[in-house]
Parts: C-alpha cells; sequence; structure tokens
C-alpha cells in the first residue's frame, strides 16, 4: 500500500524489499535511466516514481552506479520487468531493491499519482507491505503525517564521504579541485579529471580554513539532497572562498549555495523537477538544452535584468531558465569568477548537451590563473 500524507491511497504488488519506508513522494520523467536515477545521493529521503511505465529490463550493473549504493527511500513503478535481457546486466533490479533493503511498490496507476502530485506538490508518503501492510488505514496515515517534512532537512551528512580521498587528472593538467561532497556523483568526478584537475574530494564535515589550506586552484560544490536553506555552514565556506577569489563551479545543490551566498533566497517548488528530459534556455546563446534535472527547491532571483549581490560580490545575471516553469536553472557571476546550473551537466541527457560547462570551468580556471600571474 502507497499512502500519501492528504490520505490517498494506491494499493499495489509489493516490489523489492518488504517492510515499511516513509520520504517524500516525487516523480522522475526519464524514460531510462533507472539505475542511475537511482543511486544518485540527490534522491536520498525521497521515495521515486517512475513515470516511464516499463522498468528494469536492461537490469543492473556496476559500471552505471553513480555511488556505492542506492539511495531513494522507496520505488514505485508501474510494469517491473519479469525478464532481464541485456548483455552488460550483472542482476535484476528486483534483486538489487530487495539487497539494499528499499521498500517498493509495483502495479500502480502512476499516471494518475502523477497526475495528483502535479496538483497537490510533492507530499510525505509511506509504502506499507509484509507485515506492514496490516496495519490499520489510520496507522499508516498517522506514521507518514508525522514523518519529517523535505523543507528544513539538511540531508548532506546522511550521503557525504567521511573520509577526504583524491584522483589524479587524467586529461592535460590544469591544476587542482576542491570538491565538496555533498552527495557527488561518480561521473562527476570523472569529467573534472578528464578536464585536467587533480580533484580533491573534502566531507561536507570541511571548514573553510581546512579548504583554503589545500591551496586549490578552483573550488567545486556537488549535487546533494535537502533544503538549501539548513545549510548556512556550506553557504558561509563558499563565501570564505569567493573573498579568496578562489574560481567556482556549482551544479544543483551547488547552484542553491551560490544563490544564498551571493545574498538571494532559496523556495520548494510544488513538485521540483526530475527527469532527464527537461529543456533549458542558455540566455547568452538562445541554443535550448535538454537537460538531467533532480530538484525540489529553486533560486529567487531575478531573471529579467542582472541584479547587485547583497554580499557584496557584483552583478550577477541569471544564465539559464527552465522552459516549463521559468524557474532559475543557472547563475553567472560577471565580477568574480564564479558561476553554476541546477541541472546535471555530466548525466547523459540530450544526450551530451550540457557537458560544455566542464570546458568552461577549465578555460575559466585557466584564464584566472593567468590574471592572477
Amino acid at each position: 500500500m502507497l499512502v500519501l500524507e492528504d490520505g490517498t491511497r494506491y494499493e499495489g504488488r509489493a516490489y523489492g524489499a518488504r517492510g515499511r519506508t516513509l520520504g517524500e513522494a516525487v516523480f522522475a520523467t526519464g524514460m531510462t535511466g533507472y539505475q542511475e536515477t537511482l543511486t544518485d545521493p540527490s534522491y536520498a529521503g525521497q521515495i521515486v516514481m517512475m513515470t516511464a511505465p516499463h522498468i528494469g529490463n536492461t537490469g543492473m550493473n556496476d559500471e552505471d552506479m553513480e555511488s556505492a549504493r542506492i539511495w531513494v527511500a522507496g520505488f514505485i513503478v508501474r510494469d517491473p520487468s519479469r525478464v532481464v535481457s541485456n548483455f552488460r546486466s550483472q542482476r535484476s533490479l528486483d534483486d538489487d531493491l530487495a539487497s539494499a533493503g528499499v521498500v517498493g511498490i509495483s502495479g500502480i496507476d502512476t499516471r494518475a499519482l502523477t497526475r495528483h502530485l502535479r496538483s497537490a506538490g510533492s507530499m510525505r508518503a509511506g509504502v506499507f507491505s509484509g507485515e506492514d501492510f496490516a496495519l490499520s488505514h489510520g496507522e499508516q496515515l498517522e506514521l507518514v503525517q508525522t514523518a519529517a517534512e523535505m523543507s528544513g532537512r539538511n540531508l548532506s551528512g546522511d550521503v557525504s564521504t567521511t573520509e577526504a580521498y583524491q584522483l589524479p587528472a587524467t586529461g592535460e593538467r590544469v591544476g587542482t579541485v576542491a570538491v565538496l561532497d555533498l552527495g557527488v556523483k561518480t561521473s562527476t568526478l570523472n569529467f573534472l579529471a578528464e578536464r585536467g584537475f587533480d580533484v580533491h574530494v573534502v566531507p561536507q564535515t570541511v571548514t573553510a580554513e581546512e579548504v583554503l589550506a589545500l591551496e586549490p586552484d578552483a573550488l567545486f560544490f556537488s549535487n546533494g539532497p535537502g533544503d538549501p536553506a539548513a545549510s548556512d555552514r556550506h553557504v558561509e565556506i563558499l563565501r570564505s572562498a569567493l573573498r579568496a577569489g578562489v574560481p567556482y563551479f556549482g551544479i544543483c545543490f551547488g547552484n542553491q549555495l551560490l544563490g544564498r551566498a551571493l545574498g538571494y533566497g532559496t523556495y520548494k517548488l510544488p513538485f521540483g523537477h526530475r527527469g532527464i528530459n527537461q529543456p533549458v534556455i542558455d540566455r547568452a546563446t538562445g541554443r535550448v538544452e535538454i537537460t538531467a534535472h533532480n530538484h525540489g527547491f529553486a533560486v529567487d532571483a531575478p531573471i529579467d535584468r542582472i541584479s547587485d549581490s547583497s554580499e557584496g560580490f557584483g552583478r550577477v545575471e541569471v544564465s539559464h531558465v527552465d522552459l516549463n516553469d521559468n524557474v532559475v536553472e543557472g547563475l553567472n557571476c560577471l565580477d568574480i569568477p564564479a558561476f553554476s546550473v541546477q541541472y546535471h551537466p555530466e548525466s547523459a541527457a540530450g544526450p551530451r548537451d550540457a557537458n560544455y560547462l566542464f570546458d568552461r570551468f577549465r578555460d575559466m580556471v585557466i584564464a584566472s590563473k593567468e590574471n592572477q600571474a
């Protein structure tokens, strides 16, 4: 049984592990890429529903993991594949969900649920199977309604590395980049290394003094789950780095934290953007990119004009905008070397429409080093 906090119920078949799970019910619109979605740390705390009806046909493998484990709180699909058929597959999706303890549900009307969440907004939910299926309707609903809301939650501590580690540059060396792991994905680190960066990944518990002591040529804030308004300490780390003149690039959660560092607010979207088919316009070129998203919060910055940072970082422009709802999808600082995007440029949407942003970051760091020289 899937139970939403407004009392809506959907009965289906147990999928993955049996038991009880609580989280925020959201939907992802990609027709493929379920393994990347499941292993994306940004989905921690969320019960993810795939809008594509047929899920699991290509199985699971070790190569496409975006992190070391599955992070979703729960999983909702309409028609799980009965047969796994792919030469790269090493095991079934159902087996991985069960071994990871992820409680899921299948066989429900996912189109009806999507329309409901689009109208009512993302909300707390619970999936109950096995012995927990026998709980009364009232008991199930009470568990859902007393669960933690996503607003105000800082989840970076749940997904970040606990120890710093390094990856050597695989391309022509440019310098070092300090990566604050707020839920970073493996492909992000690989793309940074390919651009010539020695990658120094640091845990979210790091201090501004420790970051600056690394003397990095650049700073990168990763994607991650939770409410950016609950990450004030990370905002202060970023402000210290920006004041020290360290070039900065942030994606997803890193975009929201740059917005807050510059003095803008953030807010919760009604149902968020999740999936690999989100259209975003680059306002400088007019080019439309098909991009991968996973965010429930956004930056509140003016899209109709260049504005001034209230924190003293100069002029700021909104560089990218979502064409579905005009949500801010990118920030570009005009007086300091810093920019960010709300989406995931390392993901294979479009199929590589946004990958150029890693080149832009490399070029910005090279120009900054030349200017300092």
